[in-house]
């Protein structure tokens, strides 16, 4: 069977026919599926079933599941989700931009570029080592109180400024890795046909290193979406800082619980979508 071939009736073309290994994989793959089908579906029966029947449901159903309540704060909710979009927008390319700058330092191995590589180190040292929330208070506040003119006193740039200089850190980390994964037969291939060490790392090393780590990076996207929530304690009204005003406004937490529903509504297809990477660059390497 291993060997065996089958004709295709549409074009004519011989077309191989599955192995044993790969009838065998695609049979544990359906099998494992099915039950995990049906023990999802008895979990989520049993909490459908069995949750209501706690002592003390009805008052946590009013106080986190009132409908009344999350139909009139579910626009505002959206409305303030807006801004969590718009910043993740413009933080994600900075993002992007610093951390392959400060991999590009980690890695670079001229001697008199060392500075460089001691800058790499420190930077993703120091801001790796410090809670996000943090360096949002010590900017946030911080660089306000230095009296700069009104146009820079903004907390939408020093939010941004913080999540960047937290985030760049561990993509910096996360692409290093990548180049790291590239084998030196690569760069020496390279240099015989007699790229330079700038060219090298442009046309041979960089492509593969990003594509290799992609899905990494999603998930780190994927965490700074959810963060950039952490600027309302500066200032913007975002969606969790929306959450909060409706929260006291009608005595009553469902107004977080929407707020959680949308978060999840963007990133879960998101997560899902960087474990799909995964797998396939995984599947790619067997």
């Amino acid at each position: 069977m291993d060997d065996a071939s089958l004709p295709d009736g549409a074009s004519g073309r011989t077309v191989a026919a599955p192995t044993r290994r790969e009838v065998y994989e695609a049979e544990v793959r359906r099998r494992s599926n099915r039950i995990a089908l049906i023990s999802t579906a008895s979990v989520v029966l049993a909490i459908v079933f069995l949750v209501p029947l706690a002592p003390g449901w009805e008052a946590v159903q009013r106080s986190f599941f009132n409908g009344r309540v999350f139909a009139a704060t579910f626009p505002g909710l959206l409305n303030a989700f807006l801004l969590n979009v718009m910043i993740f927008a413009w933080s994600a390319p900075l993002i992007a931009v610093t951390g392959l700058a400060i991999a590009l330092c980690r890695d670079t191995r001229a001697p008199a570029l060392f500075p460089l590589r001691l800058f790499g180190i420190a930077y993703t040292d120091i801001f790796r080592g410090l809670p996000v929330v943090l360096v949002i208070y010590i900017i946030g506040f911080g660089v306000p109180g230095l009296g700069l003119p009104r146009p820079w006193n903004s907390p939408y740039i020093w939010g941004t400024l913080a999540l960047v200089l937290v985030y760049s850190a561990y993509v910096a980390e996360v692409i290093r890795s990548g180049i790291d994964s590239i084998h030196q037969s690569q760069r020496s291939a390279a240099a015989s046909l007699g790229l330079s060490e700038r060219d090298t790392m442009r046309f041979v090393v960089l492509p593969q290193a990003i594509r290799n780590v992609v899905p990494a990076n999603m998930n780190l996207f994927i965490a700074l979406q959810k963060d950039v929530a952490l600027l309302s304690f500066i200032g913007p009204v975002e969606v969790f800082r929306q959450a909060g005003v409706y929260k006291s406004l009608y005595a009553n937490f469902t107004p977080y619980v929407g707020a959680a529903l949308i978060f999840l509504v963007l990133t879960i297809p998101a997560t899902r979508y960087a474990d799909y990477l995964m797998n396939k660059q995984n599947r790619a390497r067997t």
